[in-house]
């Protein structure tokens, strides 16, 4: 029985400590039509582009693809805080259905806004395929 049960958690820890997927050379993400500075009415339409790669689900595991992640409020992306995964929270938006566009309202208020790619598990690509950190301004 506990070898039984050893071996199924090895099995559902396993994606957890799963090397990084390797990203294409180029591969971009960037947010369609809103640029660093924009001024802002909710509800906030975003739009997710991506070059170099495909858009695929959270556990679809294709080569060369990967779904969107965004960062709110938080300081720059860095491979070495987001560990084994992006976390889930208010601050990390998951768009693991492959979704490439959001509506939401934000406070009123200054935003940072970031994408970051990540794999089959939720793990960003090596090299990290992050966007640039865009402020917002939501009147």
């Amino acid at each position: 029985m506990f070898r039984t049960s050893l071996a199924i958690a090895a099995l559902v820890a396993a994606p957890a400590f799963a090397q990084s997927t390797p990203s294409p050379e180029g591969a971009e993400v960037y947010f369609i039509g809103l640029e660093d500075g924009a001024t802002l009415s909710n509800p906030v339409t975003l739009q997710f582009g991506l070059r170099g790669m495909g858009v695929a689900p959270a556990g679809v595991d294709v080569p060369n693809t990967g779904h969107h992640h965004m960062l709110i409020n938080r300081a720059p992306f860095n491979a070495d805080d987001i560990g084994f995964g992006v976390p889930a929270d208010d601050n990390h938006r998951h768009f693991g259905g492959g979704q490439t566009e959001v509506t939401l309202d934000l406070p009123a208020g200054t935003h940072t806004l970031q994408l970051v790619l990540g794999d089959v598990n939720h793990v960003p690509h090596d090299p990290p395929v992050a966007g640039d950190v865009i402020t917002v301004t939501v009147e």
